[in-house]
């Protein structure tokens, strides 16, 4: 993100019938007990104890699973899946409107992502640093990383709080390693991401810095949250398309992960252009690196704000009954 240098068709891939106790190929799927590694809930899928679900299939990328599907023994048939278990947890009803609701963690997931991209948006703006000041236009994005990192924190916790807890768990826990649940990943590289962004946005804030300071401590850092964006947006695709790819406009969710992995690809251009020669100290392509960070800020508000209506939005019962 490079002004801040100087002052971010599914083809469901299923297993076949998948007894119970089994575990697939992606790893994890054993008897979808509430010990299940996605953190399956008896709402969602039935709570399937060895025999008492006859087949299913499951699909997702690489080794993860992004949804499972069983039959029950009477005929029923639940479903469960991964951005709908963390962003719609059964039993729990969205709460405020769509546009005001300051009780929800899932508000402010969307509140937060929104200013922190209007800030960043602020700083690429054509002649903005021009009117501030290098100083004041790094001081902005630095502002604004630090929203993104607050947002980031939280959508980790949700995802942490939609995990498996351990029957005996008396406390709340803030940080858990997961690695079989790719909205896991999705959410812990994001907010490593951010915190990237943090020393990257703050370092350049300092005007003491030599040719070679600015290379390691502004752009290496802004490059690797870049990375860290672009890996973060591309696993919550997947997890959306059940896939490498989909065509799912009507759902919030795939507009948000699609706008977001754009805005994704965007930062990691304004990274490239935005390399500071150790040698000089002078950016590679100064405008297209400004152009890359605003493209992907607008992209993430975008986002952000589909955040809003994909919270109060209706869900359709996980278990169908047949006949």
């Amino acid at each position: 993100m490079g002004p801040r240098n100087d002052a971010i068709a599914c083809t469901p891939t299923t297993a076949g019938p998948l007894p119970v106790g089994q575990s697939s190929a992606k790893g994890g799927c054993a008897g979808l007990s509430s010990a299940d590694n996605r953190g399956v809930s008896g709402h969602q899928v039935g709570r399937a104890y060895p025999g008492q679900d006859q087949a299913g299939r499951e699909g997702g990328v690489g080794p993860f699973a992004t949804f499972v599907v069983r039959v029950r023994p009477d005929g029923a048939v639940a479903r469960w899946e991964s951005r709908r278990h963390r962003k719609h947890p059964p039993g729990a009803l969205a709460t405020g409107s769509t546009w005001w609701a300051p009780r929800s963690r899932g508000w402010w997931i969307a509140i937060l992502f929104a200013v922190g991209s209007l800030v960043f948006a602020l700083g690429a703006v054509p002649g903005y640093a021009s009117a501030v000041g290098t100083r004041w236009d790094a001081v902005t994005f630095f502002i604004g990383s630090l929203f993104f990192t607050a947002a980031g924190y939280l959508t980790y916790r949700e995802a942490v709080d939609a995990g498996p807890h351990a029957p005996t768990a008396d406390r709340r826990r803030f940080f858990v390693f997961q690695p079989g649940r790719i909205d896991w990943w999705a959410t812990a590289v994001q907010l490593a991401g951010t915190l990237f962004f943090n020393v990257s946005t703050g370092n350049a804030v300092r005007v003491d810095l030599t040719a070679k300071a600015a290379n390691q401590h502004v752009w290496r850092p802004d490059a690797f949250g870049s990375v860290c964006f672009l890996v973060a947006s591309a696993l919550a695709w997947f997890e959306v398309c059940h896939g490498w790819t989909a065509w799912r406009p009507r759902l919030w969710s795939w507009w948000i992960t699609l706008v977001n992995l754009i805005g994704s690809v965007a930062f990691g251009v304004s990274a490239v252009a935005g390399y500071i020669s150790p040698a000089t100290g002078q950016l590679r392509n100064a405008e297209r690196s400004n152009l890359g960070t605003l493209i992907g800020a607008l992209c993430f508000f975008v986002g952000a704000f589909l955040l809003l209506p994909e919270r109060t939005e209706e869900v359709s019962d996980p278990v169908t009954h047949q006949g």
